[in-house]
């Protein structure tokens, strides 16, 4: 039997990588922003250590850094057996400081950092069992699932029991299922890469033609800026991949619209044929997606989002009410691994397919795991996960593309573990002589902060 592992504390890193300098990620919401992770790291009294990250762009990434030692100061003392032997619960202790749920409760900074040290919790786990995090799920009962979850808020949707019939209705093909997995053929990957919208329009022709002879077949666009624009650089993804080649085409407004705006936009757009409106007006707004997804129908167009939906009652609104076709749950801004296996049940459901978003830092690193279960334990259908090529050489265990699928994870943990000379270049406001970001080069991005 392994030694008992005692958590004893956590340290957190404020990482920033400076993205703005040349519009990585840029979109018509979020013109310039730094791709950042709250880094989460639990010491243990034995050699393994736990990480974790949650995601954001910049300025407040030291906020979260301190809520995450807030949080996680709740297990400190804890056993990691005892912590897993009921998932569910240890969940529902975390969320549950009174003073903290009442300046975050299930939701924003917060919940941010209860992602980081769950994720953290798992990586743990996974690292002392010797599996990638998927892998201990795909080997999991219905009933071992099950118990991950915590069902509060939404059994009006699904319930316990309805959950492992749900999960026993799909093992008869689990077995194969598990093999195309090893054989990195369980998880499709679609690019944003070219997409987004500070790139030049050469750049952009030129990251199309990379990728799509690299064997992708989806392709994103960020739109909303202008609608000249849009139509313009819609045209040049679909002169270069087609519409009769099986390439599909995906847009993505990152909350930019009101919902009328959102269905007479997408209108003009609706010639170039995208599967889907990825985030057409405000996260929260349930029956606004709901609206757009009517509005649009006619014009073969779909609604997805996610991305910046903060819990599992948010999701099951989304999909109860039949507001989106496609779930984009996100590793970070979910309370972790468990609440992310609650809203893949609802999507199962709901028969709503799962792609998660996955555009930033560590996200496809976390959501290939996300998707891999989907795939091998929960839905059984195969499903498109975003790819981003930038700054997985910042991690141990990257995550790899190869003929258009990610490669399955096999490495024990959650695939998130940052390089430490990685942490120590970019961490911020980081020491003189070490961090980029006190060097002449990080000038500019800091003085722009400060109008």
């Amino acid at each position: 039997m392994a030694p008992e592992i005692t958590i004893t504390g956590c340290t957190t890193r404020d990482v920033r990588f400076p993205t703005s300098l040349d519009k990585t990620g840029s979109d018509a919401m979020n013109a310039a922003g730094d791709y950042s992770s709250a880094y989460c790291i639990l010491q243990t009294d034995s050699d393994y250590t736990g990480h974790g990250m949650t995601f954001t762009i910049g300025r407040g990434n030291d906020i979260v850094c301190a809520a995450i030692t807030q949080v996680a100061d709740r297990i400190k003392g804890r056993t990691l057996s005892s912590l897993v032997a009921n998932w569910g619960q240890t969940w529902r202790h975390l969320v549950n400081d009174s003073q903290l749920r009442w300046i975050g409760p299930e939701k924003g900074v917060i919940h941010l950092a209860l992602g980081a040290v769950v994720n953290a919790l798992w990586d743990l786990w996974a690292k002392v069992l010797g599996k990638p995090v998927w892998r201990i799920v795909a080997d999991m009962s219905p009933e071992e699932f099950v118990r991950c979850i915590d069902f509060r808020y939404i059994t009006d949707a699904i319930t316990p029991d309805e959950a492992i019939d749900l999960l026993r209705s799909v093992e008869s093909g689990k077995a194969e299922r598990l093999q195309h997995a090893l054989d990195s053929r369980a998880v499709p990957a679609y690019t944003t890469s070219a997409g987004w919208l500070g790139y030049s329009e050469d750049k952009m022709k030129a990251l199309l033609k990379e990728t799509l002879a690299a064997g992708y077949k989806h392709f994103k666009l960020k739109v909303g800026g202008n609608l000249d624009d849009d139509k313009r650089r819609c045209r040049i993804a679909r002169d270069v991949i087609g519409y009769d080649q099986g390439n599909i085409l995906m847009v993505d407004a990152n909350q930019v619209w009101s919902v009328s705006e959102a269905i007479e936009w997408m209108k003009e757009l609706a010639e170039y044929k995208p599967w889907f409106i990825e985030e057409p007006t405000s996260p929260d707004d349930i029956l606004g997606h709901k609206a757009v997804r009517e509005g649009l129908k006619p014009y073969g167009i779909g609604v997805a989002t996610g991305e910046m939906c903060q819990n599992r009652v948010i999701f099951k609104q989304l999909l109860a009410s039949g507001a989106i076709d496609v779930c984009q749950l996100d590793a970070c801004r979910l309370g972790g691994v468990n609440e992310a296996l609650a809203v893949l049940l609802l999507a199962k459901k709901f028969n709503v397919p799962i792609v998660p978003h996955s555009g930033g830092v560590g996200l496809p690193e976390y959501t290939q795991h996300l998707s891999t279960i989907d795939y091998v334990v929960v839905s059984g259908q195969r499903s498109v996960l975003e790819y981003v090529d930038h700054l997985h050489e910042h991690f141990f265990h990257p995550s790899v593309i190869k003929d258009g699928y990610y490669t399955t994870p096999t490495d024990p943990g959650y695939s998130v573990e940052l390089k430490p000379e990685s942490m120590d270049k970019f961490s911020f406001p980081g020491e003189p002589g070490v961090s980029w970001w006190t060097s002449d080069e990080a000038k500019p991005i800091l003085e722009g902060e400060k109008i």
